[in-house]
């Protein structure tokens, strides 16, 4: 069976849908599926984080110098996320470590709830989008599957383009990334009091999505 056919919700009932979770959980790809359907813009927040990481290597500072950083993050052109760069490994590695940083964090609030701000809505999906960049969300998400699905998911999407990738490797990623993401000092992963959780370990991509549909039309019914 297709995906269902979008529909646009009515800019009355049409606040921030927000998606938190670990990576390789799904998030992603279930906030860009429900902001197709529902004709919402979509933000990638992981995205601006890689952008700084990036900026900062390519400046050949240290991802802990906290006033590049601070300095990359403020600078961020408007077409940063065209960057094939940003979805790389290394990326996705550099980024958790420019996240812990406070400034770095703070200096990104503004254009991520800008964003949210949008006439009719938005989607995000990130870290901390439902407990610190939009907590007044009706409509949120964590998206968790185990670290074992988690990795499996990463190593065939990278093993068609990879013959070298490491599912034990990927695994190992995974699981130090879930534990910098939890031990961070200012906005650690963990799910919005009020977050509904949808564990993805056993769903294929059209369960997880028209579960998280579900989830966010009874949410969004209420706040209507």
């Amino acid at each position: 069976m297709g995906a269902p056919t979008s529909r646009v919700i009515a800019p009355a009932v049409a606040p921030v849908i927000a998606i938190d979770g670990p990576a390789a959980s799904g998030k992603g790809t279930l906030a860009r599926r429900l902001a197709a359907h529902y004709g919402l813009p979509w933000m990638d927040t992981g995205l601006l984080y890689r952008a700084v990481a990036m900026g900062v290597l390519t400046r050949g500072a240290a991802l802990d110098d906290e006033p590049v950083a601070v300095a990359v993050a403020r600078a961020l052109p408007a077409d940063f996320a065209d960057d094939p760069a940003l979805r790389t490994g290394e990326a996705g590695a550099a980024a958790s470590r420019v996240a812990a940083l406070p400034g770095v964090r703070a200096a990104l609030l503004d254009v991520q709830r800008a964003f949210a701000a949008a006439p009719g809505g938005a989607v995000l999906d990130g870290r901390d989008i439902g407990t610190v960049i939009c907590p007044e969300a009706p409509a949120k998400l964590f998206v968790t599957a185990s670290a074992e699905a988690r990795a499996d998911r990463r190593y065939r999407e990278l093993a068609a383009r990879d013959p070298a990738a490491s599912y034990d490797q990927i695994l190992a990623d995974i699981r130090k990334r879930d534990a910098d993401d939890a031990a961070r000092a200012v906005a650690p992963l963990v799910p919005a009091e009020d977050a509904i959780l949808l564990d993805t370990t056993h769903l294929g991509v059209e369960e997880a999505f028209a579960a998280a549909r579900a989830i966010v039309e009874q949410r969004l019914g209420r706040a209507a």
